[in-house]
């Protein structure tokens, strides 16, 4: 009984308007950020490094911030995310892309893959 309650609540709070997207896309996440009274939206834009599907999954995005590594890890459900953009997509093996940290400049490269518009 319980079980079917607490379906129905996450059930009622799922995001439908996130895009699809899938570790190696580069993406920019729209971040309200409270600042006293008012009230402003920051954007994040950095490499989905790994997802964590499930009913309360989250996604872990990268970005370089002036030679330094910076990654924020957002919950599907979170109400702090405005919306998420998929920029680029780039292919590749594996659904857990921790071993970027460690590389640095041409090294971190990823294969792009082609859009069709």
């Amino acid at each position: 009984m319980s079980n079917l309650i607490i379906d129905k609540l996450l059930e009622k709070s799922q995001r439908t308007d996130l895009p699809k997207f899938n570790p190696g896309d580069t993406v920019r996440v729209h971040v309200k950020i409270k600042e006293g009274e008012k009230e402003r939206v920051q954007v994040f834009e950095g490499l989905v490094i790994s997802q964590r599907n499930g009913q309360q999954g989250s996604f872990v995005v990268r970005k370089m911030s002036f030679g330094q590594g910076v990654e924020r890890i957002f919950p599907y459900r979170c109400k702090v995310v405005d919306k998420v953009e998929v920029v680029r997509s780039f292919k590749v093996r594996r659904a857990k892309l921790y071993y970027l940290r460690s590389l640095r400049g041409k090294a971190a490269r990823l294969r792009e893959v082609e859009t069709k518009k």
